[in-house]
Order: C-alpha cells, then sequence, then structure tokens
C-alpha cells in the first residue's frame, strides 16, 4: 500500500495530511522507490501541503508539478521555530539531495552551465548543460546566457592556468605532450599533489564568480613574495597570468560606472506563460556576467501576476547555490519581493556579512533596472518567436494529414543495426514541436531471426511497435475505452500508467516499413485508433497507410520540417544506441576469449583500467591488483595479449627489433 500513489487512495491521503502539522517547516515529498520528488518549506505546512492534493479552479498547477504529484507515495515534515530557519533548512536540503523536481528553470538545456568537479582529487572543469549533481561537492557555475563567450573565456583560462586537460589520462604510465608545453600540471602522473592543484582550481573558480578583481590583486601579492624571495621564474609565471586575466576582463566586461560597489541587478519581462528573467552581476561597477532563467508564470486572476514572488523563487534557488563569496553586499530588483525582509537575512546570513535588498526607482539604479528589463525583453522575444514557430509547424502538419487538432505529441521510431548484427531501435517523442528528452525510449531487437548476416527491417519495425502498444491493446481488450482513458490521463488524478498515447506516429522509412507497422497495429486491433505516417529519405515524401502515392508536399514547409527534425532525431538516437552496444559486445568478445573471464570480472576489469588498450599496456602485477583478479589469472590475461613469440622479453633474445615492428610496438 505504501508503495503507490497518495492520491489513488483518498483515505490514506487525508490521514497523512491530518498528521501535518500548521506550523512553519520543511516537507518533503517522495516516490515509490523513496526517492525525494521535491523539497519545499511553508510558512503554515499543513496549508502548502494540502494545496497540492486540491482540485478546482483556485488550485490550478502546471504540468511538473501536475506530473510530481502523480507520484507522490509519502510525505515527510520537519518543523522549525520560524519560517527564517525553514528557508535556511530548505536551501540545505535541496543542495544534499538534488530534487528531480526542485527546478526553476521551464528549460534548463536552454543556457549552458560551467561545472567543477571538487569531489574529485584531481577536479575536472568542463561546460555543459544538464545539471546533475554526482556529489554535493561538485559545483555548477550559471545558467550564461553567452555560450560563445563562455567558450572563449574557459579556453583563456585553461592557456592562463596550468589545468588537467583531459578527462582521462592519454597514457598509462608518462605524462603527454600538454605537460611539456605548460598547459597541465601533469595530473595523470601526480606530478602535482591533489592540494596544490585544488588551490589552482580556487583561483580559476574566481573568474566565474566574478571575483576578477579580488583575484587581480591575490596574484599580485603572490608575485610580489615570489620576487622577494628571489624565485623570478614563478614570479614570471604569476606575471603571465597577470597578464592573462587582464586580457581576460578587457575581453568580457562592460564598465557602468556608479562606484566601487559590487551588486546583482534582478529583473524580468513576461507574457501570460513564461517569464525571462535575467540577472546582471556587476562587481566594481562593471558588467562580469549575464545569467538568464526562464520560470513559468503561476496560474493568477487576470491582471494581478505576482513578479515579485517569480523573483523571490530565483533569488532562492540561485543564491543557495553559489558559495558566500559570490552574494554581493546589494541586489537590485525590478519589483519588491512578498518575503524581502526575510530573504535579506537569510542572504546575510549566507554571506556571513549584510546583505541589502532595494527596489530602485529614479536615477542611475533605475537605469540599471530598466537595461536588465530591456534584456529580459529581447530573451522573452526570442522564446516567443520559437514557441509561434513550433505551433505554426503543428498547425502546418495537422492541415497535410488533415488531423482535426495539430498534433501535440508526436513520436518518431528508427532501426539501427549493421547487417543485422547488433540490431536496435529508437523512440523519440516531441511534444509541442521540442524534444522531451524523458519521454525517449530505446529497444534491442529481440527477434530471432534478426542477427548478424540477416537483417529485416520491417520485422524490427513491427515488433517495436507491438511492444510499444501492447498495454494500450490490453486495455482495449479488457473493454476499456481509449478515448476516455486518453481523456483523462491529462487530470492529475489519473496514475495507472496509460497517460502516453500520440497524436501521431512517424516511422522512418516508406511504404514497406509503414505496412509491416500498420500489419502489426492491426494484431493489436489499434490501426483504426492511431494515426501513422512515414517519411521517406530520398525524396523527404510522407506516406500515410493504404496510399500508393505520397502527399503532396514541399521539402521545405514547417510541418515536413518538423517531421524531418523528429526523423533525424530518432535517427541519431539509434544509432548512438547502437554504437554503444556494438562496443560493449566487441569489448567483450576480446575478453571473453580468455580462459577465467566470466562476465563480471570481464565488467569489473574494464572498470578498472577504462579501457581494452589499457588493459593490453598493463603488467601482471598492475592486473593482479584490480577487483577479483589474482596472479594467476592475470599472467593468463597478460600472455592472451602479449604471445611469448611476440614480445621481447624473453632474455634469449639478443636480437633488435626486426623490421615488422612488431616487437617495437610492444615495446613502446
Amino acid at each position: 500500500m505504501a508503495a503507490t500513489p497518495l492520491i489513488q487512495h483518498p483515505e490514506r491521503l487525508q490521514a497523512r495530511l491530518r498528521e501535518v502539522p500548521a506550523e512553519p517547516g520543511c516537507y518533503l515529498l517522495r516516490d515509490a522507490d523513496d526517492r525525494i520528488l521535491y523539497i519545499g518549506k511553508a510558512k503554515v505546512l499543513r496549508n502548502r501541503v494540502r494545496s497540492y492534493f486540491q482540485s478546482g479552479s483556485g488550485h490550478g498547477h502546471s504540468p511538473r508539478i501536475t506530473l510530481m504529484v502523480r507520484q507522490v507515495c509519502e510525505l515527510e515534515f520537519i518543523v522549525t521555530d520560524s519560517e527564517a530557519e525553514a528557508l535556511a533548512l530548505e536551501s540545505n536540503l535541496i543542495k544534499h539531495h538534488q530534487p528531480h523536481f526542485n527546478v526553476l528553470l521551464k528549460d534548463d538545456k536552454k543556457y549552458p552551465y560551467l561545472c567543477i568537479t571538487w569531489s574529485e582529487a584531481y577536479p575536472r572543469i568542463f561546460i555543459t548543460r544538464r545539471r546533475r549533481f554526482r556529489s554535493p561537492l561538485d559545483r555548477f557555475y550559471g545558467p550564461y546566457v553567452d555560450v560563445g563567450l563562455l567558450r572563449r573565456t574557459l579556453a583563456l583560462v585553461k592557456r592562463v592556468f596550468p589545468l588537467r586537460q583531459r578527462p582521462q589520462p592519454l597514457y598509462r604510465d608518462r605524462t603527454c605532450l600538454n605537460y611539456d608545453i605548460g598547459r597541465c600540471p601533469g595530473v595523470c602522473q601526480q606530478k602535482i599533489s591533489s592540494e596544490d592543484y585544488h588551490r589552482t582550481l580556487r583561483q580559476v573558480a574566481m573568474v566565474f564568480q566574478g571575483r576578477n578583481e579580488e583575484l587581480l590583486a591575490l596574484l599580485h601579492d603572490q608575485m610580489e613574495r615570489y620576487a622577494e624571495r628571489l624565485d623570478f621564474e614563478s614570479a614570471a609565471r604569476v606575471r603571465d597570468q597577470l597578464q592573462g586575466i587582464g586580457t581576460l576582463t578587457a575581453d568580457q566586461k562592460m564598465s557602468i560606472g556608479d562606484s566601487s560597489v559590487s551588486r546583482d541587478v534582478i529583473a524580468l519581462a513576461a507574457d501570460e506563460r513564461v517569464a525571462a528573467v535575467q540577472l546582471f552581476q556587476m562587481r566594481a561597477g562593471k558588467l562580469v556576467g549575464r545569467l538568464g532563467y526562464m520560470a513559468e508564470v503561476p496560474a493568477q486572476p487576470p491582471g494581478a501576476p505576482d513578479f515579485g514572488r517569480i523573483l523571490q523563487r530565483v533569488v532562492e534557488e540561485h543564491y543557495s547555490q553559489v558559495e558566500p563569496a559570490e552574494i554581493p553586499p546589494e541586489l537590485l530588483l525590478q519589483h519588491p519581493l512578498p518575503q524581502q525582509e526575510l530573504i535579506e537575512a537569510w542572504l546575510g546570513e549566507q554571506r556571513g556579512r549584510r546583505v541589502r535588498l532595494a527596489v530602485p526607482q529614479r536615477q542611475q539604479k533605475a537605469e540599471l533596472i530598466e537595461l536588465v528589463v530591456r534584456n529580459a525583453g529581447y530573451e522573452l522575444q526570442r522564446a516567443q518567436r520559437a514557441s509561434e514557430q513550433n505551433l505554426l509547424a503543428t498547425e502546418d502538419l495537422a492541415q497535410l494529414l488533415e488531423l482535426p487538432v495539430p498534433p501535440r505529441r508526436i513520436e518518431g521510431y528508427d532501426i539501427s543495426h549493421i547487417q543485422g548484427s547488433d540490431a536496435v531501435a529508437s523512440q523519440v517523442v516531441f511534444i509541442d514541436g521540442l524534444p522531451a528528452k524523458q519521454h525517449y525510449r530505446k529497444y534491442r531487437i529481440q527477434s530471432s531471426s534478426i542477427r548478424a548476416g540477416h537483417s529485416d527491417d520491417f520485422m524490427a519495425m513491427a515488433e517495436i511497435m507491438r511492444r510499444r502498444f501492447r498495454r494500450w491493446a490490453q486495455a482495449k481488450s479488457r473493454g476499456e475505452d481509449l478515448r476516455e482513458l486518453r481523456r483523462s490521463a491529462a487530470t492529475a488524478l489519473h496514475t495507472d500508467g496509460l497517460n502516453d498515447w500520440p497524436d501521431l506516429v512517424m516511422i522512418d522509412g516508406g511504404k514497406g516499413q509503414l505496412s509491416a507497422v500498420m500489419e502489426a497495429l492491426r494484431e493489436l486491433n489499434l490501426d483504426d485508433e492511431l494515426v501513422v505516417c512515414s517519411l521517406a529519405k530520398q525524396r523527404e515524401e510522407v506516406f500515410l497507410p493504404g496510399a500508393s502515392q505520397p502527399l503532396e508536399s514541399e521539402s521545405e514547409q514547417l510541418g515536413v520540417q518538423l517531421l524531418r527534425r523528429l526523423r533525424d532525431e530518432a535517427h541519431r538516437f539509434a544509432v548512438s544506441f547502437h554504437r554503444q552496444q556494438r562496443g560493449e559486445r566487441m569489448k567483450r568478445s576480446r575478453l571473453s576469449d580468455i580462459p577465467g573471464l566470466g562476465p563480471k570480472r570481464v565488467r569489473d576489469l574494464l572498470a578498472h583500467f577504462r579501457s581494452i588498450d589499457a588493459i593490453q599496456l598493463a603488467t601482471p602485477e598492475q592486473i593482479a591488483v584490480a577487483p577479483g583478479m589474482g596472479p594467476t589469472l592475470a599472467r593468463q590475461i597478460f600472455d592472451h595479449f602479449h604471445p611469448a613469440d611476440d614480445h621481447p622479453l624473453d632474455p634469449q633474445v639478443d636480437e633488435p627489433p626486426g623490421e615488422n615492428g612488431a616487437p617495437l610496438e610492444l615495446a613502446g
């Protein structure tokens, strides 16, 4: 009973809600696997938690929250003495657990982040659009609006500071060229201690925290200390870093003078659905960074949008993820926050010094707000244009296929293999014309008739259709009304799993693939329920079931372009999965020929050495220390890659390597 959603059991739900006290604190919502879905705070816990499970016009939830509520199987609460304590506790819990639904950004892949993996002995630094914490110690800086500027900044930083250049070492027993030219401190061979490398990374992090002036002062003092000790080589290295940082700041900073005060300026532009929020980081009167968020506008009575609440959520999420040194002494806001005094006290506690929140009305600070509002307006216009373009594309597709309404959920399918080997399929989903990667699926083709040397795309596509829609066919065979199931899937009370009915299915291929799919759907008795089409590659022709000729369409019209984007994404996803499966098979096949190596030991060996080449270069002693290995098995593995007649390890061999080069390659 405890592993099912609460909304399926009203009595248990009401009992749990009655247990929630009417006091300030934090609440945690968990799913069937006891994972935390969401962490929130409230001045009155009972009212806030109860609001998630109430229906009606006054409690409209966004699709994100509706999806979350469907999965809540248990709820917990932590009572605090005050709302300020609840705010601090919420920040700490979110930092530690990183729940999936504690995401302000509507599309967190729009803007890139810079990640530093502080949890590693030798941290990596890289740009990513997927903000997923593997350790509470890892840090994400951003999101940055200008990815080009971010890439140039990181490239210059890697020239100024000696940093780890590769995620994995190029060689196992020696450094690479980056170490010889001073780009890398020799991380792979531990030429630098972990403590010293962390010290270097802390200086690099200051660049992305907007603390350039502080970093310049720090490096200048360090250079003078080296010069006083007559360590001119180290002083010259720091001098070069100072010059590099000066070049960086000259390229990326724009002066907006008033004083030496550091501040952040936050403003937004919004329509009835989304708000584009901009955060300008100003340090010593200069603009050093511009961050962007897209937030959903909550349901409000007409004419009364609560922009202050949106800005408060931005402030809470952004400053809960930064280090205390990144919080400026002053925040300028476009609108007052609902809990401004509380947020001000919380930020001051985080920073260790007073933080002032202000809503300027005149003079230079008001002009700064107007500047940020204009930039937010441009971001909103760009989002609106993209949304309008997708809406036009779905409407054009509806006209092309003669659908009563534009398709909202479109699924695309493709097959990938090499002459039947490692055959896989992909399912990609577009919602409102945009990729919805959380709904993507991968399939391994299970038919024994499809194997190396014998391929059958028609059979593979039919198999995928049977597997994809089997549950819907079973529901129909039980006498359930599919139209009613599709209608109820849009409500928060629908939790039986049948909420993934597509408005349109697109098959990558021509009439042959389409016919095989329709035959499979006839077996499931769903051929009259689903709308299916196919897109042929050569001429970008669209086919419908039973039609001998393609539809009259232009390859560049918006609806066909949407199908092409769907087809290309399905192809990309299928090929990447096929390559992954083929690579894993090739790894397993090369090691499975060794006596004594079963599947588990193969996995442990690959996890330890990361690649077949690394295993081949390892000595028997290095292999023996891997999990599940021993001296005898290590010698067998070594001998498998180094037959006695192929390597120059026999002491009786006195001649130099021959011209064929094989011994030279092994010796190197």
